[in-house]
C-alpha cells in the first residue's frame, strides 16, 4: 500500500520512534513562515475543513498497524497546520483508542489555540510542542507572516489558555533568526510570556535547510548559547543541527538512524531524504557506505529502489 498521509518511522532522541501524520495536504497553513523547509505556503487560510478526511487516515494507519510494530509517538505534523483539520479530534481519539499504549504528539504553530473546540481535540494528546517565535509585533509578522485576523496577542493568548486546560506535556518551540527575534528586548519579553505559559520544555531551534527567502540566515551555536543564556531558564534544550566538530558523531546518529527506519519499512533514497531531513549527495553516501560494509541492500521494485536491512 502507499501512504500518502503517513510517513517514517523517524527516529527521534526525544520520542523515541515517531510516526508522522499529515492532516493537510501542502501547502495548507495559516502562516507562510520565512523559514518554512515545506516551501511557500499556497493556501494561506484559517479555514477548518476535513482538508484529509478521517477515512483516509483511517485506512493507512490500519495497513501500517496490521504490518508494522507501534511507535513510540504518532505525531500529527507534516506540510502544514494540522489543527486546521476538523477531523482532527476524531483521528487522536481513534489512535488512543486503537493504540492505548502509542502516545500521541500534535506539532502546532499555535494560530487555532485561541478557538476552545481547537483545544478541547487537542487535550487529548499526550504532547502537543506549540511554536511562539516572536512576542512583538514586528517579529511576529516579520518571521510568521500570518493570514489576515492573526495577531502576536492572539498566539500568546491561545498558548496561556491552553496550558491551562491541558493536563498533558507541552514543550513550547522557539525558531530563533539573528537580527530578529534575539534582541535583548525581544528576549525579556519572551521570558515573561514563557514564565507565564510554565511548558515542561522550551526548544530552541534555527533554519537547517533553505527557508522560503533566501537571504535568511541560521543562528550559529554562539549564538542560540547566547540566546539560552538570557533566557536564563532550566527548562531550555537547543535542539537545531549545527555544523561543527560534532560531524562524526552525527555520520554515526544517521546510519542508526537509516538502519532503524528501513528496518521497519524499506524506503527509497527519496523517501529518506525526506524522512531524515537530509540532502539526496548526503543520503547516497551514507547508503553507499552502509551497502559497503554488508549492512543494507537494494531492491528494483514498482516505484524505485528500496533499502532495506540484511537479516
Amino acid at each position: 500500500m502507499s501512504y500518502h498521509h503517513i510517513f517514517g518511522p523517524v527516529p527521534s532522541r526525544r520520542l523515541g520512534i515517531s510516526l508522522g501524520v499529515d492532516l493537510v495536504t501542502h501547502k495548507i497553513c495559516s502562516l507562510d513562515c520565512v523559514y518554512c523547509e515545506c516551501g511557500k505556503t499556497t493556501n494561506l487560510t484559517l479555514q477548518r475543513r476535513a482538508y484529509v478526511s478521517f477515512e483516509a487516515v483511517k485506512a493507512e494507519l490500519d495497513h501500517y498497524w496490521e504490518h508494522n510494530d507501534d511507535p513510540d509517538y504518532i505525531t500529527l505534523s507534516g506540510s502544514g497546520e494540522p489543527t486546521l483539520n476538523l477531523e482532527l479530534g476524531r483521528v487522536i481519539a481513534y489512535i488512543k483508542d486503537q493504540k492505548p499504549g502509542v502516545k500521541v504528539a500534535v506539532l502546532t504553530n499555535s494560530t487555532l489555540l485561541k478557538d476552545p473546540d481547537v483545544r478541547q481535540e487537542l487535550s487529548l494528546a499526550d504532547l502537543v510542542v506549540p511554536s511562539l517565535d516572536g512576542v512583538s509585533t514586528a517579529a511576529f509578522v516579520r518571521i510568521n507572516r500570518p493570514v489576515k485576523g492573526v495577531s502576536v496577542e492572539d498566539i500568546i493568548q491561545g498558548i496561556q489558555a491552553f496550558a491551562r486546560e491541558f493536563t498533558g506535556k507541552i514543550w513550547l518551540e522557539i525558531f530563533i533568526l539573528p537580527g530578529i527575534n534575539d534582541t535583548p528586548q525581544e528576549l525579556k519579553a519572551l521570558k515573561a510570556v514563557i514564565l507565564s505559559i510554565d511548558p515542561e520544555m522550551v526548544q530552541l531551534n534555527t533554519l537547517d535547510r533553505p527557508g522560503t527567502v533566501s537571504h535568511i540566515q541560521p543562528a550559529t551555536p554562539a549564538q542560540l548559547d547566547r540566546v539560552k543564556e538570557i533566557l536564563g531558564l532550566d527548562i531550555i534544550q537547543i535542539i537545531a543541527r549545527t555544523t561543527d566538530k560534532k560531524n562524526k558523531g552525527q555520520h554515526r546518529d544517521m546510519a542508526s538512524a537509516i538502519l532503524e527506519t528501513i528496518h521497519r519499512r524499506p524506503c527509497t533514497r527519496e523517501d529518506l531524504a525526506a524522512i531524515l531531513s537530509v540532502n539526496l549527495d548526503q543520503m547516497d553516501t551514507l547508503l553507499a557506505t552502509l551497502e559497503a560494509e554488508g549492512r543494507i541492500e537494494a531492491r528494483q521494485q514498482a516505484r524505485g529502489v528500496f533499502y532495506q536491512t540484511i537479516k
